[in-house]
């Protein structure tokens, strides 16, 4: 997949606000972090559970199952018990929508 996926209105994702969106049959969750957005897969690579409801803190959030945490700039962990990253997706807003691709493949 090489397009962007429209995901909503910027208006509508104030700061600290999210929103998850199917990228490609993946779901990513995408978070306004003090005016950036981010996207991560939303996935705890630690058990695959999923990430959006999870608390967000800072540029991180927080596995609401085991309390795993991840970057959301980066995707990185942080917080055992996952130790592996989840994937990064590229964001921009264009016109006033907030978009995400998935380049994982490209």
């Amino acid at each position: 997949m090489s397009g962007w996926t429209s995901v909503c209105p910027l208006t509508e994702l104030v700061p600290g606000a999210r929103r998850t969106v199917e990228l490609d049959g993946v779901l990513a969750l995408v978070v306004n972090v003090d005016g950036r957005v981010f996207a991560i897969e939303d996935v705890c690579t630690h058990d695959g559970a999923p990430l959006g409801d999870g608390a967000i803190e800072g540029d991180q959030v927080v596995c609401p199952r085991h309390g795993a945490r991840f970057c959301l700039r980066t995707g990185a962990a942080l917080a055992p018990p996952a130790y592996s990253p989840t994937a990064c997706f590229p964001t921009r807003v264009v016109d006033g929508m907030v978009e995400v691709r998935d380049d994982r493949w490209d």
